[in-house]
C-alpha cells in the first residue's frame, strides 16, 4: 500500500535527532553496554572481546542485504518497522538475563538485535541522503553525529549508572540489568511510532519495480561500488582509520573496572557511567559537533589532516593512566574527556568521507558497503584485543595501540579528496 505523498516540507531538526537516536541506541547496547555486563558477570576479558566483537557480523555483512532495502519498499518504512523490531529483541533479551548459561542464551539474542540494527542503519543512512542535499548533510554530519552520541550518552552513561546502583541496591546482578533493559525497549518503541509520522516522504524514496532482473541489480551494485576510481586506496583507509580504536574498544571499560591487582582502575560500574559514559561521551559529543562545522565551512581536504592528528595523539592518555593508575576520579575523567574529544572530532572526517565515496547510483547500498567496511576494521582487531590485553598487560597493550594509529597516517596521505567536498552552500531552512 503506498504511503500518502507530503503536502508541506518538514525541517530535517524534526527527525535527524530523533533517527540518530534510534539508530545509536542498539548500537551501543550490542557493541558497549553488552561489554560492562560481561565484565560484572565475570566473563573473562579474552572472551568478552570475541563475542561482543562477534555481535559486529550484522554491520559487516549488512552491505549483502543492502541492496534489498535500496529495491524493496520505502527505506522510510524500512526505519519504522526495524526500531518496532529492535524493541522485540531487546524485551525478550530483557526475558532471559536471570537464566544460567549466560552465553548461550544472551549472544544469539543480542544477534538478533544486531541484524534488525544494522537493517536499519542501511534505511536511516540512505534515508538521510534521500532527503537532504550534499551541503546540508555536511551541516547535519555533526548534528547526526550529535545525537547518535546522545543515544550513546543514555545508554552508557545514566543507564549504566542505573544498572550498577541496582546491582548494589538489590544484590543480584541479573535482576538489576533485566530492569534496567525496559527503559530502552520503552524508548525504542516511542520512536518508532513517532518516525511512523513524522518523517518526510522524498520524492526518490519509492520502491523500484521488481523484475526478474532482480539478481542481476543486486550484483550490479557491488561491480559499480569496485569499479569507483581509486577503490581499493578508499577502502584500506575505511579499514585502517580506526584501527587503534577498534583495538582500544572492548577493553577501556573491562581496564576501568579490573583490580588494581591485575592492572586496572577497580571503579564501580556506575562510576564507569559517570566517568567514561556520560563525560567522556559528552566530550565525544562535543568533538563531533565541532568537527561537523569545521567541514561545512572549510571542506573535507581541508579539514582532513588536523583531523586525524586530533583523533590519534590523545590515545597516549591510556599509557598514562595505565602507567599511573590514579584514584582521583576527576584525573581519570579529564584524561578519558581528552581522548573522547580527540576521537569524536576526527570521526566527523570518517564519516563524511564514507558520504564522499557513496556518492553516485545506489547511493544508499554503496553508504552500507563502506560502513560494512567500517565495521571489518573494528570487528577483527576487536576480536583478538582481549587475547592480546591478557597476554601484554594493560599498559604494553595501550603502547600497541598506539603503534596501531601508523597505518592510519599513512592511508589518510594516499586517498583522493575533491576539493570542496563537504562545504555548505547555502543555510539550512528552519522549516
Amino acid at each position: 500500500m503506498p504511503e500518502p505523498g507530503e503536502k508541506t516540507p518538514r525541517s530535517p531538526w524534526a527527525w535527524i535527532p530523533t533517527l540518530y537516536i534510534a539508530e545509536g541506541i542498539p548500537y551501543a547496547i550490542v557493541a558497549s553496554l553488552s561489554v560492562a555486563l560481561y565484565k560484572v558477570l565475570h566473563v573473562r576479558n579474552r572472551d568478552i572481546a570475541f563475542y561482543t566483537s562477534l555481535l559486529g557480523l550484522p554491520w559487516v555483512l549488512k552491505p549483502l542485504w543492502s541492496p534489498v532495502v535500496d529495491i524493496l519498499k520505502t527505506r522510510r518504512r524500512w526505519i519504522w518497522t526495524m526500531q518496532f523490531t529492535v524493541a522485540a529483541g531487546l524485551t525478550a533479551l530483557m526475558m532471559v538475563l536471570p537464566a544460567g548459561n549466560l552465553l548461550l542464551w544472551t549472544v544469539p539474542l543480542f544477534l538478533f538485535v544486531a541484524v534488525a540494527s544494522a537493517t536499519h542503519d542501511i534505511a536511516a543512512d540512505g534515508f538521510y541522503m534521500l532527503a537532504n542535499s550534499e551541503g546540508d548533510q555536511s551541516y547535519f554530519s555533526g548534528v547526526r553525529n550529535t545525537f547518535y552520541r546522545v543515544a550513546s550518552i543514555g545508554v552508557q552513561g545514566p543507564l549504566l549508572v542505573l544498572a550498577g546502583l541496582l546491582q548494589k541496591n538489590l544484590g543480584h546482578t541479573a535482576s538489576a540489568w533485566r530492569l534496567t533493559f525496559v527503559i530502552p525497549v520503552l524508548v525504542m518503541a516511542a520512536l518508532a511510532i513517532y518516525h511512523r509520522f513524522a518523517l518526510p516522504f522524498p520524492e526518490d524514496d519509492r520502491p523500484r519495480e521488481r523484475s526478474p532482473r532482480f539478481f542481476n541489480d543486486f550484483v550490479r551494485t557491488f561491480d559499480e561500488f569496485l569499479a569507483k576510481p581509486d577503490i581499493i586506496l578508499m577502502i584500506l583507509f575505511l579499514l585502517t582509520y580506526r584501527l587503534a580504536e577498534a583495538l582500544m574498544l572492548k577493553m577501556v571499560q573491562p581496564f576501568l573496572l579490573d583490580g588494581r591487582a591485575v592492572g586496572g582502575l577497580e571503579l564501580g560500574v556506575d562510576q564507569v557511567g559517570w566517568v567514561y559514559g556520560t563525560i567522556g561521551t559528552i566530550a565525544l559529543l562535543a568533538g563531533g559537533v565541532l568537527g561537523g562545522i569545521a567541514i561545512s565551512r572549510r571542506g573535507l581536504r581541508a579539514c582532513l589532516w588536523p583531523m586525524v592528528i586530533v583523533m590519534h595523539a590523545p590515545d597516549v592518555v591510556f599509557v598514562l593512566l595505565s602507567t599511573a593508575r590514579p584514584h582521583n576520579l576527576g584525573i581519570i575523567a579529564s584524561c578519558l574527556a581528552v581522548e573522547q574529544f580527540g576521537y569524536g572530532f576526527g570521526f566527523a572526517a570518517y564519516m563524511l568521507y564514507m558520504i564522499h565515496i557513496a556518492c553516485g547510483r545506489h547511493q544508499t547500498a554503496h553508504y552500507a558497503i563502506c560502513t560494512g567496511f567500517m565495521a571489518l576494521g573494528v570487528m577483527l582487531p576487536g576480536m583478538c584485543s582481549g587475547w592480546l590485553q591478557e597476554m601484554l598487560g594493560y599498559r604494553f597493550f595501550f603502547l600497541l595501540v598506539l603503534l596501531a594509529t601508523i597505518p592510519g597516517f599513512v592511508m589518510t596521505a594516499l586517498i583522493p579528496v575533491d576539493k570542496d567536498f563537504g562545504k555548505r552552500t547555502k543555510p539550512v531552512s528552519p522549516s
